[in-house]
């Protein structure tokens, strides 16, 4: 079998990720592997798409190859995929599969994300491997990856292959046109659009024109494909001690200055490729200036989508789960699949309040389980991420459940009592009432105090 390997980490044969495929390779001389490091050549792919597209004619079995950035893959892969779609080059019958190293945050997303693109060229994508980024130095790991090879070449006869996401029915898509009057401007709050809203997208620029003469309070726009990108994150930790970026191009001054001085953040952007242009996804890749902080946590943040949010159920999960890690108040989202001006009136109302009362909400799973994951991380590799460690610990993030000694000996002298017979039978039916004696507490003191501060009617 024919086997392309796309490499589209920005590391090349420097790459971890890789290694699973050359691993693969060793093992498996009968087969031929071809491995093109798209993730260093993107820039040379972009002048020049033969040679991608020689290598995907003649593969049997395309491989995407790449670490996890950023809840999808790195701003390379977003590229090449673009590139490959505008090429237009004929994949339909191919099979389609990837294989990712990660700490597994968000290795989800990445992995629907690919493979609707697959899906989107016709290919038939088979289920792709999620490693661990040690996983192939243990015996443990190696067996995994041996398995998920052998059970790849036996789907490539006859599946089971992804299911694809229902499409959009065809509907007729009328340019949105501004209905919106001015309302009175504050300057009390500082309020910042980022898009990547391209000059031919008349139906997202309208929608900003709406958004912003409905929001009571001043904002100011900055287009992402305005700024001189030198490149996508080259994964080389360099920014982890010092926090800045290796590249010369001034966007750690950008970020900071620009845009997480902000008071509030709106997102605005058109679906495209299942996410949106791929000067978004350098944008975000970029960030890990920031490390893995929540440097912007409390302040609420809004989205304007253009284009068919309702069956993008993956890029649903990515917008909530990245305010949800974040600690931004998400706001909502609006599009332009309904009343779009009733739900820009809307969003704009909710931004305001969300930033005069300064609103927040517990995380949910997505919040939660993701930031537990950099909990551990950041621990273990404190010697380096010195920033994070600074920031974790500050922020009360490293909240480990086994440090926990009071409750831990609390629960082991309840389960000591509740194992004494004459203990058990006293307090039979009286436990529950037990656990929720503190928060009868709590609502009887409400009654007493005076009003709450957070009043929706003021």
């Amino acid at each position: 079998m024919k086997i392309l390997v796309l490499n589209a980490s920005p590391k090349g044969k420097n790459s971890t990720t890789v290694h699973t495929a050359l691993y693969w390779q060793a093992l498996h001389p009968e087969h031929d592997f071809t491995f093109l490091p798209v993730g260093q050549r993107i820039r040379s792919y972009e002048k020049d798409f033969s040679p991608v597209r020689t290598e995907l004619e003649r593969a049997d079995l395309i491989l995407f190859c790449y670490p996890v950035y950023t809840f999808i893959a790195p701003y390379q892969l977003h590229r090449l995929i673009e590139l490959i779609k505008a090429d237009g080059v004929d994949l339909s019958g191919k099979i389609a599969s990837q294989v990712t190293t990660s700490k597994h945050f968000y290795d989800v997303t990445a992995h629907r994300f690919v493979a609707e693109n697959c899906m989107d060229l016709g290919m038939k994508a088979i289920r792709g491997l999620s490693a661990d980024m040690e996983d192939l130095l243990t015996e443990k790991g190696r067996r995994e990856v041996e398995m998920f090879f052998a059970q790849l070449l036996f789907a490539c006869d006859s599946g089971p292959y992804e299911t694809p996401t229902p499409k959009s029915p065809a509907r007729e898509r009328s340019v949105y046109q501004p209905v919106l009057s001015q309302c009175r401007k504050s300057t009390a709050k500082d309020v910042v659009v980022v898009t990547n809203c391209a000059p031919e997208d008349e139906n997202l620029r309208n929608m900003l024109e709406d958004f912003r003469a409905a929001l009571p309070y001043e904002s100011r726009v900055v287009n992402l494909r305005d700024f001189p990108f030198a490149g996508g994150c080259l994964g080389c930790f360099g920014c982890a001690v010092t926090g800045r970026c290796v590249y010369q191009d001034g966007f750690d001054a950008f970020l900071r200055q620009e845009i997480q001085s902000a008071d509030a953040f709106v997102y605005a952007f058109t679906i495209a490729n299942h996410y949106t242009h791929s000067s978004w996804k350098c944008y975000d890749d970029r960030q890990f200036c920031n490390g893995h902080r929540t440097v912007t946590q409390g302040k609420p943040a809004a989205y304007l989508i253009s284009g068919d949010y309702r069956y993008e159920p993956n890029l649903r999960m990515i917008v909530e789960a990245r305010c949800e890690v974040g600690g931004n108040y998400l706001c909502g989202v609006a599009t332009d699949e309904g009343d779009t001006a009733a739900e820009l009136q809307a969003l704009a109302r909710e931004l305001a309040f969300a930033m005069e009362k300064q609103l927040a909400r517990p995380a949910n799973f997505y919040g939660v389980g993701g930031m537990k994951i950099f909990r551990d991380l950041i621990y273990v590799m404190r010697g380096l991420m010195k920033a994070d460690h600074r920031f974790y610990k500050k922020h009360g993030i490293y909240d480990f459940p086994q440090k926990q000694m009071k409750r831990i000996l609390q629960m082991q002298l309840v389960g000591a009592l509740m194992a004494i017979p004459a203990v058990k039978k006293q307090m039979k039916g009286r436990m529950n009432d037990a656990i929720i004696g503190p928060y009868r507490k709590v609502v009887e003191a409400a009654k007493t105090a005076s009003p709450g501060a957070m009043d929706a009617t003021t």
